[in-house]
């Protein structure tokens, strides 16, 4: 599958790896989305049949354009593998060797959210902001930080796991082993748990329930970070509507009463559910330094 090009017809074979879909896509270096398809995620104990899943799709958008391959995956993960909580079948799987040893162009991995942090960055609502928080709401809940003008990694890479960060005390059981946290109570995993319907399902008064977590969560963050600029992607955040975003904001501005947390804005990224690809595509891109 060698990929070669040249001059303005750069792309990247943008690739989003989540628990509930797997998405790929050519992204242009303008950062338009030229094709893309999706799966559902292999409901599997075998890491082998997730893979093939992947390459099964990536053969429908096989193109010569692209020079680089983009990966945002859910996490958390190292620098040579990656274990999704929601995928259980990847346990420390060698994904980024993988896919180069099929691609034979470069593969840059990173967590899902701080992928999305770096598309808004390039192509979306952080263009010309140095501080802002973008999250993905979805099957986990997962974040990546821009603080003073560049992404925050952390010591092994992992900064940014919002959905972590706890809400509740000893609140509902969590994937990572704790109890209480974000994305024990504001994921779509979580929001089936409690309510016994899939979260396109959910009622008015889970949503409000979600709400206020959401919007604890991100006031603490606030209050951490000096940061007022919240980006929300993800089938959760998406899907339940303007209404749903606004009491996020409401909830967290109310939160902490501290001075400059008090201008909290919440708002979905700008575009949309096709903000994991094109964060996959930024990072591509900023890594091959293109």
């Amino acid at each position: 599958m060698a990929r070669s090009t040249s001059g303005d017809e750069s792309a990247c074979l943008a690739i989003d790896i989540g628990g509930t879909k797997i998405a790929v896509g050519l992204v242009s270096l303008g950062g338009q989305i030229v094709e893309s398809c999706q799966i559902a995620t292999p409901a599997t104990s075998d890491p082998e049949e997730v893979f093939g899943a992947l390459l099964g799709l990536i053969t429908q958008v096989e193109s010569d354009r692209f020079v680089v391959t983009g990966v945002g995956c859910g996490g958390p993960m190292d620098q040579e593998t990656v274990s999704p909580l929601n995928i259980p079948a990847w346990r420390y799987f060698p994904l980024a060797s993988r896919l180069k040893a099929e691609l034979a162009v470069e593969v840059f991995i990173e967590n899902d959210a701080k992928a999305l942090a770096i598309g808004e960055a390039r192509f979306g609502h952080g263009i010309g902001l140095d501080d802002f928080v973008a999250m993905v709401v979805s099957t986990g809940v997962g974040g990546g930080i821009y603080s003073g003008g560049r992404l925050l990694n952390g010591k092994s890479g992992n900064a940014g796991h919002i959905g972590h960060i706890q809400v509740y005390p000893d609140g509902n059981p969590c994937p990572c082993g704790g109890r209480g946290c974000l994305e024990a109570h504001a994921s779509g995993l979580a929001i089936e748990r409690m309510s016994n319907r899939p979260a396109s399902e959910a009622t008015e008064d889970i949503k409000h329930e979600v709400a206020l977590a959401l919007g604890r969560g991100i006031a603490s963050v606030a209050s951490l970070l000096d940061v007022e600029d919240f980006f929300l992607s993800g089938s959760v955040a998406l899907g339940f509507g303007q209404q749903f975003l606004d009491e996020v904001q409401e909830v967290a501005r109310s939160t902490h009463k501290i001075a400059f947390a008090n201008s909290i804005s919440v708002k979905a990224t700008l575009h949309g559910s096709n903000s994991p690809l094109l964060g996959a595509a930024a990072l591509g891109f900023l890594r091959a330094g293109l």
